[in-house]
């Protein structure tokens, strides 16, 4: 948890780039500074070129001030290039720790969009290259210009300071009035895009059940709300866009006709040129607050993204890379463990208490909604403790680097998931693949014979979400990944669900293997067959831990309730307790 008034990293990470925000400014003075070209040239016309009648002088006028145009369009595109490079910077600096973040809060088993976070880190990036940007750069230039027209004259200088208040309240009343249906309008894409995803996910299911006209109905309700929202928006922006060009336009008109006003006054210093210079001043100044007003949605989209980024990096922060620990052994420590969904109160788990020694095998059963997912979850640091600790060889899990230790864990997930690649890299888990582990991995959950048979062998693709393949090949193949290098700690949730009888023997059977190496495992099971190869039984009842000790004790004493003292269950408890497996 940052502390009050630190900065937020993203804030951090555009700080950290003050080099380039102090080149941008001092390009945009440059580039406002040449832009007054025209002025001075158009004065200089009325003065000297006009006074003297000197072909010489117009013509060297001329050619300065094409040389002024020239040398601004150069370093405007210097200033593009600078900004664009200050994006990717950002990018690289930020993307890989909001992906991060982003899986953090999936892992964590909480509803989440990706897609929407990696586009509102597109957001963000691409306003390093939006005209806004450019805008709130020239600012200054807008001043200046102010100041000029003041040094003309102090009544052109109040006409052009109340100009610029109404167009910065025409920027006010476009924020109030767009904010609302913008969000709206963001929210409604956001949406009908999550709709979309989620049932692409499910076109075979909707195919065949002919459920397609009724989802893609659906689907045109939640994008047709989204395209009203946006129409609103842009209406309501268009017209206060509409309106702040023409007060710029106006503005020109109003200093051209207060400065005749003048001159006829014999108060306009200057003279006669000062007519066009003034207009001209006063179009320039608004420029930069006609443009802001013009891209003031993408200013809220942008604000909007950022300040989502910001949460979403505080309810992840990063974790601090800590000294390298020795590989771990296997041997898994419960300590009064209470744990809680990531940003949840409610307890899902309370007082679990037990002891694994190296290549120890653990059976958890109980019914649904249990505690046994959730346990799976915090004993690989998924979830943080909200009481006691779960340590692996004497190291808090939760706090222990992910990079570092991942390699020594396994996890196979009730729900299975493959990435869209090839088999070797999905059992490779995405590393350098290793010919030797991946056979070893392949032979353990009997995938050799299956995967000789494809004629790309390893290389085969597996589709996405691993769409090529049977769900018993797809389990086969996240069990092959979670064993992979013989992981100190394997964690299985339902890991036989999608298996028949000979995939099954595999697993037990590469169960077994790992055990004599000195693999701890935990295994979550409705099944029966688990329990042949487990040394300890826990057993779990809403989230208390209700038996733990050698497999056969617990079996006896939830059959036996004589014998089970003060944790004994009812004759039929045993049964029931490997009915389910959702937690």
């Amino acid at each position: 948890m940052k502390a009050a008034g630190e900065v937020s990293e993203l804030r951090a990470a555009a700080l950290d780039m003050r080099p380039m925000w102090r080149m941008g400014l001092l390009l945009s003075g440059a580039i406002g500074l040449l832009g007054f070209a025209s002025t001075v040239y158009m004065f200089q016309v009325y003065g000297r070129v006009v006074d003297s009648r000197s072909v010489t002088t117009l013509l060297m006028l001329t050619l300065a001030t094409t040389a002024a145009f020239a040398v601004m369009e150069l370093l405007d595109k210097l200033r593009q290039r600078l900004f664009w490079a200050g994006s990717l910077r950002f990018d690289l600096r930020m993307t890989p720790r909001v992906y991060q973040a982003s899986m953090g809060v999936l892992a964590s088993g909480r509803p989440h969009s990706t897609s929407r976070v990696m586009s509102d880190m597109r957001s963000v990036r691409e306003f390093f290259v939006n005209p806004a940007l450019t805008a709130l750069f020239e600012l200054p230039m807008s001043l200046l210009a102010l100041v000029l027209i003041f040094m003309i004259s102090p009544v052109l200088g109040w006409a052009a300071l109340f100009g610029g208040a109404l167009q910065t309240l025409v920027a006010w009343m476009n924020q109030r009035i767009s904010r609302a249906p913008l969000q709206e309008a963001q929210r409604g894409a956001q949406e009908a895009h999550r709709y979309a995803d989620v049932t692409l996910r499910n076109a075979q299911v909707m195919h065949s059940m002919g459920m397609l006209e009724s989802v893609l109905r659906r689907w045109q309700e939640r994008q047709s709300r989204f395209l009203v929202s946006q129409a609103r928006a842009s209406e309501a922006a268009g017209a206060l866009t509409a309106a702040s060009k023409t007060l710029q336009q106006l503005m020109g008109s109003v200093l051209l006709g207060l400065s005749a006003w003048l001159l006829l006054g014999n108060n306009l210093a200057g003279g006669p040129a000062m007519l066009i210079i003034s207009s001209v001043l006063g179009g320039r100044m608004l420029v930069p607050l006609t443009q802001l007003v013009s891209q003031w949605s993408a200013i809220v989209t942008f604000a909007g993204a950022f300040t989502r980024l910001e949460g979403l990096l505080r309810e992840i922060p990063a974790r601090d890379r800590s000294m390298p620990l020795p590989p771990p052994k296997g041997e898994l420590r419960v300590e009064q463990l209470h744990v809680a969904p990531l940003g949840l109160q409610q307890l899902v788990l309370r007082g679990l208490q037990f002891h694994l020694t190296p290549g120890q095998v653990l059976a958890v059963v109980g019914p649904s909604a249990s505690g046994k997912t959730s346990l799976a979850k915090a004993l690989l640091g998924a979830w943080p403790a909200q009481a006691g600790k779960v340590r692996l060889d004497g190291v808090d899990v939760f706090s222990w680097d992910k990079d570092e230790l991942g390699p020594y864990l396994g996890y196979l997930p009730q729900e299975v998931e493959l990435i869209d690649g090839t088999l070797a890299e999905n059992i490779a888990r995405f590393g350098q693949p290793d010919a030797l582990k991946l056979q070893e991995a392949a032979a353990l959950v009997g995938l050799q014979e299956f995967i000789a048979s494809l004629s790309q062998g390893y290389d085969a693709p597996v589709g996405r979400d691993g769409a090529l393949l049977s769900g018993g090949q797809r389990q086969r193949v996240a069990l092959a990944r979670a064993l992979y290098g013989r992981p100190a700690l394997v964690v299985l949730d339902e890991p036989n669900s999608s298996l028949d009888e000979i995939g099954e023997a595999a697993l037990l059977r590469a169960i077994g293997v790992l055990k004599s190496t000195g693999t701890t495992f935990v295994i979550n099971t409705h099944r029966t067959g688990v329990l042949s190869v487990s040394d300890r039984l826990l057993v779990l009842r809403e989230g208390a831990q209700l038996a733990f000790g050698p497999t056969v004790e617990v079996l006896q004493k939830l059959r036996d309730p004589s014998g089970a003292g003060g944790q004994a269950a009812a004759p039929a408890t045993a049964p029931r307790m490997l009915q389910g497996g959702t937690a």
